[in-house]
């Protein structure tokens, strides 16, 4: 196993390091390395949690009819007057709401899990790289900043890159399909909800 995740190691950094020398401008090179890198782990947290979505998504859509289901009843309770049957199904709702809320909060949080690796690999060649800044951050960051002062903010805008590209890559597509079509279905049940 240590064998293979040398090798594997060896040729992730060999390719990785191809997009920090496109130019020659050390710079210019070193920004658009570390935008194709920032864009890979985009892609690749954006690939796993769609495939952990899709793998659970019969549980999201038990938990989505559960919670309907929960309110349709504390609702019904309610118009009858029975009062405790409505405070039981209404927190019945509430706990699978929440449930559905923070399942769908960690799949949003699983979406981050490769910047640690580019970071780590960061640290690996860009360790004692610095960027001098400009007032009045050079108050605050006097000895200049490092790679990851650089990635973050590369890496929110392919975020944002992504956002608008999704419609238009294969995979992705399809992905975004399913995600228009489950807001426009949660959109109509909260306008049918009474």
């Amino acid at each position: 196993m240590h064998a293979f995740l040398d090798t594997f190691f060896y040729h992730a950094d060999a390719f990785l390091i191809l997009f920090y020398r496109i130019t020659g401008a050390s710079l210019i090179d070193y920004f658009i390395g570390t935008m194709v890198l920032a864009f890979l782990c985009v892609i690749v947290g954006e690939l796993s949690v769609s495939l952990a979505i899709r793998f659970n998504q019969t549980y999201l859509d038990s938990m989505s009819r559960e919670m309907k289901e929960k309110e349709r009843l504390s609702m019904e309770a309610y118009r009858v007057g029975n009062k405790d049957q409505y405070k039981y199904l209404n927190k019945q709702a509430t706990d699978v709401w929440g449930k559905h809320f923070f399942t769908m909060v960690a799949y949003s949080a699983g979406i981050l899990w490769p910047i640690p690796f580019a970071l780590g690999w960061m640290q690996t060649r860009f360790q004692d790289v610095t960027f001098d800044v400009v007032f009045p951050l050079n108050l605050v960051f006097v000895d200049g900043v490092g790679y990851t002062f650089t990635f973050i903010p590369l890496y929110i805008l392919c975020r944002i890159f992504f956002k608008y590209m999704r419609p238009w890559l294969p995979y992705f597509r399809g992905v975004q399909q399913q995600l228009s079509a489950y807001d426009k279905k949660d959109a109509s049940n909260a306008v049918a909800s009474p």
